[in-house]
């Protein structure tokens, strides 16, 4: 029989998921040539200039037929620990292991884990912030207190190590969980900041849930202004004392920083006991990673290889980061804070004419010229949706540079046609 509506609750798309979705009734779909999907959550995953070939094949092993550990396979938890040591721990006598490892299948299904194994505290979150993080809140608000901290236009709509201080002293925090580099913003955290926010972790026992799926997207500005590409990610690892005791939690994987969404690996890295427990919801929650596409992890993680992907996304998607703010700039659009990190540009539409003044409004009529974006409100993360009245982004817009550069330049051009035909 099937299932009557009243057996289901109202499940609502989230963000990018929503956008596309409604661009798929105008046609939209992933590789249409004719669209520019300027709202896009994934990098470019082809050929790229100065980055090695593309991983175009895996052997099947026997062993692949079988359920994996709920925690993925000893090669990869090994391989990963590696990286991290090799990028931030040179010379730490605290050296990460397999056992500080824990591998899911994808980002969100790491963080989703983490979640679940929470405790009844009351857990601090910025804005805005990662659109996914408001429904992981809503399955556990029985459990968990989500406490609002609010980012400032001035400080790139980061949360201060200041400001995290005060919010752990007044509400007791638990936890606190933040995208660094920052999805929409492209602000990034690092330097003596980011190892106050360390800090302030270790004296205080407040678990620092660090969501790094843009670590490798650094850019650099110069003192004339302009932006190149940065020298190498960032990361709170380079921060931890002792891999065991400081109570932080790294997610990261292959999503964004190498290219390779669809694989779905994603990956916590932390204290031993901390990264167990996440791993023991995987029992009823997925039921662990593929085993297939760990093994073929394990040549994208290969350092030589690695670094070559790094530093030619860095380089590449900086040029595209340019171009955009640029062209946007140009349009009206206003960034308070330019882009450091990721592949996308946070600006305000306050400046422009009625009605593109307006996120959603603009997102509409955006579509009608086959441009994809993603409207400001959607990462006013608001768990329960405790908070009324309208979102302080509702001029606000992430744009994507994920894309190639000439479809990106394309979809730029036709939002420029449509401000100047705003009829």
């Amino acid at each position: 029989m099937p299932v009557t509506p009243a057996a289901l609750r109202d499940v609502p798309y989230m963000g990018v998921i929503y956008v596309v979705a409604e661009a798929m009734k105008l046609g939209f779909r992933n590789g249409h040539p004719d669209w520019s999907n300027l709202g896009q959550g994934q990098p470019e995953v082809g050929e790229m200039a100065g980055a090695p070939e593309r991983i175009q094949s895996v052997d099947l092993l026997p062993e692949d037929a079988a359920y994996g550990p709920l925690e993925g396979i000893d090669e990869l938890r090994e391989v990963v620990a590696a990286h991290y040591n090799r990028l931030y721990r040179q010379g730490k006598s605290s050296q990460y292991t397999a056992a500080n490892v824990s591998v899911a299948s994808g980002g969100r299904l790491a963080l989703t884990r983490a979640a679940a194994a929470l405790g009844s505290i009351n857990v601090g979150h910025q804005v805005p912030d990662y659109t996914a993080y408001e429904d992981m809140f809503d399955y556990h608000l029985s459990r968990l207190n989500p406490v609002t901290l609010w980012g400032r236009a001035e400080d790139g709509f980061a949360v201060t190590a200041e400001d995290l201080a005060t919010a752990i002293r007044e509400h007791e925090l638990g936890a606190f969980i933040f995208s660094n580099p920052c999805n929409p913003t492209g602000t990034v955290v690092q330097g003596d900041e980011l190892q106050r926010y360390v800090s302030l972790a270790r004296s205080t026992g407040m678990a620092l849930l660090a969501d790094e799926f843009y670590s490798h997207f650094i850019y650099e500005q110069a003192s004339d202004g302009s932006f190149s590409a940065g020298s190498g990610p960032i990361s709170s690892a380079a921060f931890v004392e002792d891999v065991e005791q400081d109570p932080v939690l790294i997610f990261d994987g292959l999503t964004k920083n190498y290219r390779y969404p669809g694989w779905r690996i994603g990956w916590v890295v932390g204290p031993a006991d901390m990264v167990e427990t996440t791993a023991r919801t995987a029992s009823a929650i997925d039921g662990g990673p593929s085993r297939l596409a760990q093994r073929a992890a394990l040549e994208v993680l290969e350092p030589a290889r690695a670094d070559q992907e790094t530093n030619a996304l860095r380089e590449v998607f900086c040029a595209k980061r340019n171009v955009m703010i640029e062209r946007l700039t140009a349009l009206g659009v206003r960034f308070p804070r330019p882009s450091h990190s990721t592949f996308y540009c946070w600006g305000s539409l306050e400046d422009l004419p009625a009605p593109f003044n307006d996120g959603m409004e603009f997102f509409r009529r955006a579509l009608e010229h086959r441009v994809l974006t993603v409207p400001g409100e959607f990462f006013d993360v608001n768990p329960g949706k405790r908070r009324q009245g309208e979102s302080p982004y509702r001029q606000w817009m992430r744009f994507s540079f994920g894309p190639p550069m000439e479809n990106m330049l394309g979809g730029l051009t036709r939002l420029e046609e449509m401000l100047r035909s705003p009829s």
